[in-house]
């Protein structure tokens, strides 16, 4: 009971000596008010006019229409918009799953020891380094089809000369050639980190137990790099998603529409016919979209645990 009594002093005592600093405590709304400042001026502000502007008739150079969902109404009838909504998922399918398989197989490959190794891990990353355009713009004089290097080497087997990027049945898997050559040393690296914290101890029980070289791969080295390929995965989504000066500067969407995405469709309807309040009803579908797909990615995320290197 006296124990008690002296707490609920020493308790009364801190709480009255406490109240005097509290009037100087220190106010850090200063230093934050400049934040929500830029915040709302470079990314709220955006959206909030983009969704307004999508719930109007304005071509440029033209008075600005009350539409309310007309522009919505029209997207959903909207025949090229579903077109380049194919090519968008199309592209950014095979822009994940090949890079992912290439890049694995070359953790694979550098994970092991030989000479000059951290060399070529130097040459093979290189293609992360180039712009963009200049990529696109070296692959298009490479993908021509009578001046083109590769036809040229394609000669040599036999192989008659394609058409590349100015064929419509060729020009997505050419596109995601490129994006593939630029970003499989990304998923690399990402695969080599993971396989650089995977324990040897497994492996020396599974050889013990006469495991060959893919029971080991599927039932030890997979489950544990599990976290880093969805790593891999969604990096590549978001990018390959978002994806617009290779695509622009190789074919503008050609030949035709058959390499238009979301990104190409929504830039000429905004910039190239002037159609601003259509073009913005894309983009909020677009981010709906974009949204959609993070929120799969972080539900499958959830599903691959970080729990002793394997996942489950």
């Amino acid at each position: 009971m006296a124990s008690a009594g002296i707490e609920t002093a020493a308790m009364a005592k801190a709480s009255k000596g406490g109240s005097k600093p509290d009037r100087f405590a220190p106010n850090y709304w200063p230093f934050v008010i400049p934040a929500l400042i830029v915040t709302a001026a470079v990314i709220v502000f955006p959206w909030v006019f983009t969704v307004w502007m999508s719930i109007n008739s304005w071509t440029l150079g033209q008075s600005q229409v009350f539409a309310g969902l007309d522009n919505y109404i029209r997207l959903a009838v909207d025949m090229r918009f579903w077109e380049s909504l194919w090519h968008t998922v199309l592209y950014t399918a095979l822009s994940v799953l090949v890079p992912l398989f290439l890049g694995t197989l070359a953790a694979l490959i550098f994970d092991a020891q030989f000479p000059l190794r951290g060399l070529i891990r130097g040459i093979f990353v290189m293609p992360m380094m180039a712009t963009p355009v200049a990529i696109a713009l070296v692959w298009t004089m490479m993908y021509h089809p009578q001046l083109g290097v590769l036809n040229y080497l394609l000669s040599f087997a036999g192989i008659a000369p394609q058409e590349w990027i100015y064929n419509q049945a060729s020009v997505i898997p050419s596109l995601v050639l490129v994006e593939s050559w630029q970003w499989t040393p990304l998923v690399m690296l990402i695969v080599l980190g993971g396989l650089a914290a995977v324990p040897r101890e497994p492996y020396e029980s599974a050889e013990i137990d006469g495991a060959n070289v893919w029971q080991k791969f599927r039932y030890l080295t997979l489950p544990m790099i599990a976290p880093f390929l969805m790593i891999a995965v969604i990096i590549r989504s978001i990018d390959a998603v978002k994806s617009f000066d290779i695509i622009y500067a190789m074919t503008q969407g050609g030949p035709g529409t058959a390499s238009e995405t979301i990104n190409i469709y929504l830039y000429n309807t905004a910039f190239a016919y002037y159609d601003i309040g259509y073009g913005s009803a894309m983009a909020v579908v677009f981010f709906m979209l974009i949204v959609l797909l993070s929120f799969v990615l972080m539900m499958i995320r959830q599903r691959v645990n970080w729990s002793d290197g394997e996942a489950r």
